[in-house]
């Protein structure tokens, strides 16, 4: 019995992941109260932007040359959001005299700072990137995501392997 799938799945099957992470961040939010700080806003806009190209795979549904590129493109973006999750780690793990102030709420910030303040803040953390709210199995929030982005940009590399048509596979 053959279990492989065609790219066409794998891209169908990140993109509903991608859709899932992104429920669970909301239900943390809105559900459970927890508040996103900078970074989190950040790691949200990554996951959409991965299921964005991941979207655009599945409705393009591209030949062998178009289904690397769209490999490629969701692995970089997955490895952007992974980068910024790692940013998130470390600031979690620094001792507390090294932590950064915290700044204002993101929705001060782009009321009343500059863009580029904003962004950075975005992208670097603020203090209160640095408090673990929940964890699970030794592992924060930040971290999970990380290891999911990880995932992400695993899976969507393999389908440059797996672009070729193959003769079993209708879909192609």
């Amino acid at each position: 019995m053959d279990l492989r799938f065609s790219a066409h799945v794998y891209f169908l099957l990140l993109l509903l992941f991608c859709s899932l992470l992104i429920a669970v961040a909301l239900y943390f939010q809105f559900a459970v109260g927890l508040e996103p700080c900078p970074l989190c806003i950040s790691q949200r806009i990554m996951v959409i932007a991965v299921g964005l190209v991941m979207l655009g795979a599945v409705l393009h549904r591209p030949g062998p040359v178009g289904t690397r590129a769209y490999a490629i493109l969701g692995c970089l973006v997955a490895l952007g959001g992974a980068a910024i999750s790692a940013r998130h780690v470390w600031l979690q793990h620094l001792p507390a005299e090294e932590v950064p102030a915290c700044g204002p709420g993101l929705e001060y910030m782009f009321r009343y700072l500059p863009l580029g303040e904003t962004l950075k803040a975005m992208l670097t953390g603020t203090g209160d990137c640095a408090k673990v709210d929940w964890s699970l199995l030794g592992l924060s929030m930040p971290a999970w995501v990380l290891i999911c982005f990880i995932g992400l940009a695993s899976v969507s590399l393999a389908q440059y392997w797996n672009a070729g048509p193959r003769s079993d596979d209708p879909s192609w």
